[in-house]
């Protein structure tokens, strides 16, 4: 039963899990207040593929299981993890059934039942819906209710790794009945339901404003009693990472801030302050750079960054593109902006470290000559101005990301180092809010990326990279079409990569399946599909007074929130 093994293994890593104690009285500790320096767009993780919109929706709504802070799968709504070895998942590995848990209520008091994962499955699959997450459901052929609280997935081929639909918080369970008139291209214009979600988790929307400011209140049907510690919950958005950190760690106004993207020294002093702590966990984010595979210019106006646009007129030289990465030291940028909490990488995934590749090293140092001598040999000749050139179209680009010191720092430095090899760079920076917002009417989102480059973090849910490796896939590319949503952002599309992915998906021993996530890796890389810098670790801040924070690198930092307290 070899081929079992990463079945099984869950299932025993799932029984070895102990319950947090329950807490006291459900509201005894007060308000507690969440910083977010990039602020909350939309409570519908299913049209944003931010991080910031999936960690903010956790706290209403979840998935039948998700991943703890040791990257062990635990079960949410679930009663238990189906495995091979209990009947949950079948013999030929072509379906995996879940229980729900007994007496499950939304946040209205009605009941939750398999029609609700089955209408999920339909929303985020639906003809022009723009479902961000729409990896999480590839191959499967139907959701199914074998009775109220019984729900069936069926793959169109075996899936030795089943645990994608509603696993993890990029994909979890919404309330038919809210969203039943938000199918398709109707998604985005249900605000009310994206704004305030009916959920199961332990707390309520009670007002949303769009990149500001969302309160919510302790669920009163949560399925403990004694939970969550807190009656009302403020997560407040914007301002910069800095400040954000010192809100929490020198000021104490803040209970718990994400994302501290901070220069080291800076985040050193402030904690000498005592009032609060960081927080950090490595699991699979990394900072690139995308490079646009489509052409951009303004001039081309709807087409622009579509199919329809034809190739980058330079970026499709992958010379130039290898040119770019080798340019780059990651070193210095390791050192200026990230320091323990980062290592440079060429991998696009980095971990856990039986799919991290060592075959993809060739980026890691930076080498000016090579660079210089691939855009020789390719025919880029530098002009008057030094900028390289070829038939008329010269290597300048418009390089643009979110707004963060650290991030314009290494703007700064990679556009000195870009100049070193006859390129010219302009800087833009955007709001982090709309940048990752995910509004299809904004021209400054990353999924619509109107630039030749542009950079983030990205990482995905859980230890298992499938679902994450097939968000470069040919039909996973953000379009009109499709809400400009989708997680294949660099518009990669590869037949032999599309096929190493379905390949992936029935293959069953671990080994093997690493051998080809590792493939996939080193694919994306050598094709310079983007350009790995930084891997980094989830670092955050919270107050000496909270109590419960698990910091979790492969699943929401707010997953656990529901056994957060005040310390007496």
């Amino acid at each position: 039963m070899q081929k079992f093994r990463i079945l099984l293994a869950a299932s025993a890593a799932a029984l070895a899990i102990q319950a947090a104690p329950a807490l006291a009285e459900r509201g005894s500790d007060g308000e507690l207040k969440i910083l977010f320096w990039q602020a909350v767009s939309t409570m519908n993780p299913y049209l944003s593929g931010g991080t910031k919109e999936v960690y903010s929706a956790s706290m209403v709504l979840e998935p039948l299981a998700r991943y703890d802070e040791t990257g062990t799968l635990v079960p949410m709504l679930a009663a238990e993890i189906p495995t091979v070895e209990n009947g949950g998942v079948a013999a030929d590995l072509k379906s995996i059934t879940w229980k729900l848990k007994p007496d499950l209520k939304w946040s209205d008091g009605s009941p939750v039942t398999a029609d609700d994962a089955i209408f999920t499955w339909k929303y985020c699959t639906a003809p022009d819906g723009g479902c961000a997450q729409s990896a999480y459901y590839e191959g499967v052929t139907n959701v199914e209710a074998v009775d109220p609280s019984t729900i069936k997935v069926s793959f169109a081929e075996a899936k030795p790794y089943p645990y994608s639909a509603f696993v993890g918080a990029q994909s979890p369970i919404i309330q038919a009945a809210q969203f039943k008139d938000c199918l398709g291209p109707k998604a985005p214009e249900c605000t009310a339901a994206n704004f305030g979600p009916i959920g199961t988790g332990p707390f309520v929307v009670k007002e949303f404003k769009a990149n500001d400011v969302i309160t919510f209140e302790a669920n009163k049907n949560y399925r403990d009693p004694a939970k969550p510690a807190f009656a009302t919950a403020t997560l407040k958005g914007g301002g910069d990472a800095a400040s954000a950190a010192r809100a929490v760690l020198e000021t104490g106004e803040f209970d718990y801030a994400w994302n501290m993207q901070v220069e080291p020294e800076i985040l050193a002093t402030m904690v000498a302050a005592g009032k609060g702590k960081l927080v950090t966990a490595f699991g699979t984010q990394v900072e690139r750079i995308d490079v646009n595979a489509f052409a951009v210019d303004p001039s081309l106006g709807d087409k622009r960054s579509t199919k329809e646009a034809g190739p980058h007129p330079a970026l499709k030289d992958i010379a130039v593109r290898k040119a770019l990465s080798l340019a780059i030291d990651r070193d210095i940028i390791d050192e200026t902006g990230y320091g323990e909490a980062g290592q440079p990488t060429c991998n696009i995934l980095p971990a856990p470290d039986i799919y991290k590749s060592t075959d993809v090293d060739w980026c890691l140092k930076q080498d000016l000559d090579a660079a210089n001598k691939l855009l020789d040999d390719a025919g880029w000749a530098k002009g008057s101005d030094g900028i390289r050139a070829k038939d008329g179209v010269r290597l300048s680009f418009l390089y643009q990301s979110s707004t963060n010191s650290v991030r314009q720092a290494t703007q700064a430095l990679v556009k000195d180092m870009w100049s070193q090899i006859g390129v010219e760079v302009e800087l833009r920076n955007i709001a982090a809010s709309v940048f990752f917002g995910g509004d299809p009417a904004s021209p400054d989102t990353f999924q619509k990326f109107y630039a030749d480059v542009q950079m983030y973090t990205n990482n995905f849910d859980g230890t298992d990279p499938e679902k994450y490796m097939a968000g470069w896939m040919c039909d996973k590319i953000p379009s009109p079409a499709n809400g400009w949503q989708g997680e294949n952002i660099v518009r990669y599309c590869n037949e032999d990569y599309d096929k190493l992915v379905v390949e992936l998906g029935k293959t069953s021993k671990l080994e093997e399946r690493a051998v080809i996530a590792k493939k996939l890796n080193d694919m994306l890389t050598n094709d310079v599909a983007q350009i790995p810098l930084i891997h980094r670790g989830s670092v955050s801040s919270h107050s000496v007074t909270l109590e419960g924070v698990k910091m979790n690198a492969w699943d929401s930092e707010l997953w656990n929130v529901a056994d957060w307290s005040r310390k007496k």
